[in-house]
């Protein structure tokens, strides 16, 4: 699947549920979305895929999950790994 079928939905402060709605919007027109988080925002990533497939069953399915770390120069200068997470939901083929 190429880049251009699929977007990305960054997860970050806001609440669970804009995240939720963004990628529901997003399942509409595109075949796949990504849910992309670091640090502590990984555990809102899961919720958010969760909920979606929870209230788009069954339409949609998780077709890959991708777990790594990544470094990043903290404000105080010093270099941090920080876990990150992508999940990939995609429509189900019928």
């Amino acid at each position: 699947m190429s880049n251009n079928s699929k977007d990305t939905i960054f997860i970050g402060k806001k609440p669970l549920m804009t995240y939720v709605t963004s990628t529901i919007v997003q399942l509409a027109t595109k075949p796949s979305v990504t849910i992309k988080a670091r640090g502590l925002t990984t555990s809102t990533a899961i919720d958010v895929s969760q909920i979606v497939l929870k209230k788009t069953n069954p339409a949609f399915e998780i077709s890959n999950v991708s777990i790594n770390s990544e470094s990043l120069v903290s404000t105080d200068g010093k270099n941090r790994d920080v876990s990150a997470i992508e999940i990939t939901i995609t429509r189900k083929n019928s």
